[in-house]
């Protein structure tokens, strides 16, 4: 029978990784190639058009939409600031003092209409920054897009996390890699930096890093309960990275308290005290997003040989469930059937047999599972 393969977290001390910092919409490249960038170096930017917003100056003056021109104080492309007086009607009788008009808002006068009295005012353009996120070297260039930066690194993926890109310096905040990180383990001068745990990341934990303004946490596992009730919403496992929080979380084995691999921990343990960046996106359907961390290596440094594990599944390998209704859970290879399978959708694929942590058989398709290094 044919081999099957399937993918595992990276878990490298020494990697050349690239990342695209595209806008979301044209604008201007701010760096060079070959430029050398840092984090949070804005290497792209566009302007976003600013709101616009109406007035309805024929009613507020009383008059018939076609003769307002004539009692503006502006005139289309001139800049306008809120409170400023932009129209002024005509005395009434001679004596009776003339109404005025003032802007509700700060931008350009963009339109005058004859027909239904209104002037638009296109509020000032809201600019929108694409930083690096990683230290590196820029090694493309998109005319008007953006820049692909590219990085020698210690790099290790995990398998979920939430919150968006961030940049601070690591710390491990445990002893070893079976112990849960507590709020008893966060120091009040732990203020942007990377918190590394063991087995898990209590709430309590949480709640103070986010008091005390640390970048992130990095643990091998995590309640959802706890997950839910600090974000306030139940999250799904199909995109995350866009939540509303002020430190990024990441699991590199799955839901609940699990043991992070020896291997994992060892890494980390050599890279406390450097400056990294971590981001929490996550996406598990098409088009694979794995939550990282990446420390940058100095160029000088030697070059680390590099080892190739293989990720061939058989009887007995280690896998991790990416997808629900196991999302997270451990278990092992126990039978690989060569025939296809249908599933409800009405889809043939190729599934594997396996036995999870807690003692379920369970069928699932291969690639809905990666396999776990080894430690």
């Amino acid at each position: 029978m044919a081999s099957a393969y399937t993918p595992g977290l990276t878990v490298s001390g020494d990697i050349v990784v690239k990342r695209v910092r595209r806008l979301p919409i044209k604008g201007e490249v701010l760096v060079k190639l070959g430029e050398k960038v840092g984090p949070q170096q804005v290497v792209a930017q566009a302007m976003l058009p600013g709101v616009l917003q109406t007035m309805k100056i024929a009613d507020k003056l009383g008059i018939e939409p076609q003769d307002i021109p004539t009692l503006l104080k502006v005139k289309v492309g001139d800049p306008v600031t809120k409170d400023m007086l932009i129209a002024e009607g005509k005395k009434l009788f001679g004596f009776f003092k003339a109404p005025t008009v003032t802007s509700d808002f700060t931008g350009t006068l963009e339109s005058i209409s004859d027909v239904t009295g209104n002037l638009l005012i296109r509020e000032p353009s809201i600019p929108v920054d694409i930083k690096a996120y990683i230290q590196g070297q820029v090694a493309e260039i998109m005319p008007e897009e953006g820049v692909i930066v590219e990085t020698r690194c210690a790099m290790i993926q995990g398998i979920f996390g939430v919150g968006g890109e961030r940049v601070g310096v690591i710390r491990i905040a445990v002893s070893d890699p079976t112990k849960i990180l507590d709020a008893s383990d966060i120091l009040d001068s732990d203020a942007g930096k990377i918190l590394i745990g063991g087995s898990g990341m209590t709430y309590e934990a949480i709640v103070k890093g986010s008091q005390v303004g640390i970048t992130g946490i990095v643990a091998g596992g995590l309640k959802d309960s706890d997950l839910t009730k600090f974000l306030g919403f139940d999250i799904g496992v199909a995109i995350t990275g866009q939540e509303q929080i002020n430190l990024t979380l990441m699991v590199t084995e799955g839901f609940g308290y699990l043991g992070m691999a020896q291997r994992t921990f060892a890494l980390f343990k050599t890279l406390e005290g450097q400056t990294a960046s971590i981001n929490g996106a996550t996406q598990i359907r098409a088009g694979v997003i794995r939550p990282e961390i990446i420390a940058p290596i100095a160029a000088d440094v030697k070059q680390a040989v590099q080892s190739h594990e293989s990720f061939e599944l058989k009887i007995g390998t280690p896998i991790r469930v990416i997808r629900e209704p196991y999302f997270g859970k451990l278990g092992a290879v126990t039978d690989l059937p060569a025939q296809l399978v249908v599933l409800d959708s009405g889809t043939e694929v190729r599934v594997l047999r396996a036995k999870l942590s807690d003692g379920e058989d369970v069928t699932v398709p291969r690639a809905n599972v990666e396999i776990i290094a080894s430690n």
